[in-house]
This record gives structure tokens, C-alpha cells and sequence, in this order.
């Protein structure tokens, strides 16, 4: 397949692992563009970015922001870009090569506005929490029934599913602009998963690619770990009320905020 897919790296005082995901992006005969949405490293850091993309023959730009969050950091990024399918990538993985054109392929035939999202695995080979899930619910949420997947038996091929997610997944840059990109109301976690209720409300698909893979080293960030559980607890609690359906189940809503809030400190 000719190389028509923008990465989109976002990255907020990653660490070290961004240069190996960077890397394994520039050399990739599958990738014709790198966007990195820098929402703020340190000074050494700016520095060896800048390099990168001078070091990029044109393939590379860099977008200097002053951390809108996440989904409006993907958004600016994907504003940019040229290529008419858009990888967007957390600066912690690295994807295995093929792994893109096998997410492009996934989306023949898919009802559109369609999301294909990979498998993603750690250091020990085993694959990761939310690769794949179903569409998030209350009781999902509460942990009365299942969400995540990863414990059910891989897939052979492409599968249908809820949400996949946001730290490795593909689509058309026409899908993504025609759901309006990502919801900038989340500042950080769960965008990814209302980005999927979207598609599928819009009579959508959204797909998970067992052989697209990427290594993910999750967590190489020194952001505080407490603002981050507030981060999440808050998009969680935005997602429930955005989506919720009429007034009972709003009202349900309300009385279940508190007690995800309580539940993600309890996993911690």
C-alpha cells in the first residue's frame, strides 16, 4: 500500500520512550507523515524534537502547544495533516511493522465513519487492558458486568467491538473530520471511548485488529499520578452525563459519579 497515513504523537514530559516510538514512525515505509503535538517537555527535550524533525526531510512537524489536553492536542495535529488515513499513537509505543497496512485493510467494507484499533502488548509479550472492549455502561463501569476483553480468547482476525483504544488506532482523516474529531471537553482519558459511542451512534463501526500490534510500555510520563485519577474520574463522569438518556437515567448518573470516583482510588 502506498504510504498515505499521518502519525500523531502527542507528548507531555514522556521520558526517554519517545524516541524509540518516533524512530520506529521514520521508519516506517507505511508512514508519509509524523505530526508530534508537544504539550509541553523540557527544554532538552524541545531541543532533541526539533532535531528530529529537521532530521525528517520535510516528513515531520512540530506543533509547540500549551497542553490543551489530549483529544484538542490530536485535533490541532490532525488539522495539519495531509495524509488521507490518520494513525494517531501514544509516545510510549512502538508499533511492529505492517501493523498500519494491516489496520488499513481492516477498514474495507467497514461502515464508515469506521475506527480499527490494534492489539497492544507489553514487554512480556502479553496484551494489554483496553485493547479491545465493549461500549462502556454504568454497570460496566461499576464493574457489575464485563468491559475489557483482553482476558477472552484473541481473535483470529479483525473483529467488531465497543471501543478500542486511543494509544494505538487508525482511520480516514475524512471519518475523523466528520465526527468532529475528538470531544475537547475531556482533558485527559475516555475521549477515545467517546469517540467510538460516536461512530457507532452515527451507524458507524469500530474494529479491533488482533495482528496490528504495537509494544506499549504504558506509564513513562512523570505527571502526577494523582491529577491523572482526577483527570480520568472527571471524563468519566462527563461521559456518563453526555450520554445519558433521559431523566431517570440521569438521575442514576448522578448518584453513581461519587462511587467511580471512590472505585478508580480503590484500584489505585
Amino acid at each position: 500500500m502506498p504510504p498515505d497515513t499521518a502519525a500523531i504523537v502527542v507528548t507531555y514530559r514522556t521520558g526517554p520512550r519517545l524516541a524509540e516510538c518516533l524512530y520506529a514512525l521514520k521508519t516506517d515505509p507505511a508512514i508519509a507523515e509524523i505530526l508530534i503535538a508537544d504539550n509541553g517537555n523540557p527544554r532538552q527535550v524541545q531541543d532533541w524534537l526539533a532535531r528530529f524533525v529537521d532530521g525528517c526531510g520535510g516528513r515531520a512537524r512540530l506543533l509547540r502547544l500549551d497542553n490543551p489536553g489530549f483529544g484538542a492536542a490530536v485535533n490541532r495535529a490532525a488539522a495539519e495533516a495531509q495524509a488521507a488515513h490518520l494513525l494517531v499513537i501514544n509516545p510510549d509505543c512502538v508499533p511492529k511493522r505492517g501493523a498500519v497496512d494491516l489496520m488499513k485493510a481492516a477498514l474495507t467494507g467497514a461502515a464508515r465513519p469506521a475506527i480499527i484499533g490494534g492489539r497492544i502488548f507489553g514487554q512480556d509479550g502479553r496484551e494489554q487492558r483496553g485493547g479491545r472492549r465493549n461500549t462502556l455502561t454504568l454497570p460496566r463501569a461499576l464493574g457489575l458486568s464485563q468491559w475489557t476483553l483482553e482476558n477472552d480468547p484473541p481473535p483470529d482476525g479483525p473483529i467488531p467491538v465497543g471501543v478500542i483504544t486511543g494509544a494505538f488506532f487508525l482511520l480516514r482523516r475524512e471519518d475523523f473530520e466528520a465526527l468532529g474529531g475528538f470531544d475537547e471537553d475531556y482533558f485527559l482519558h475516555v475521549e477515545d471511548v467517546d469517540l467510538c459511542r460516536r461512530a457507532l451512534e452515527t451507524g458507524g463501526s469500530v474494529i479491533y485488529q488482533p495482528r496490528a500490534g504495537a509494544l506499549h510500555y504504558t506509564s513513562t510520563s512523570d505527571a502526577p499520578s494523582a491529577a491523572v485519577q482526577a483527570h480520568k474520574a472527571a471524563s468519566l463522569a462527563r461521559y456518563f452525563r453526555k450520554f445519558a438518556k433521559g431523566p431517570l437515567e440521569r438521575a442514576i448518573v448522578e448518584l453513581a459519579v461519587p462511587f467511580i470516583g471512590l472505585a478508580l482510588k480503590l484500584r489505585r
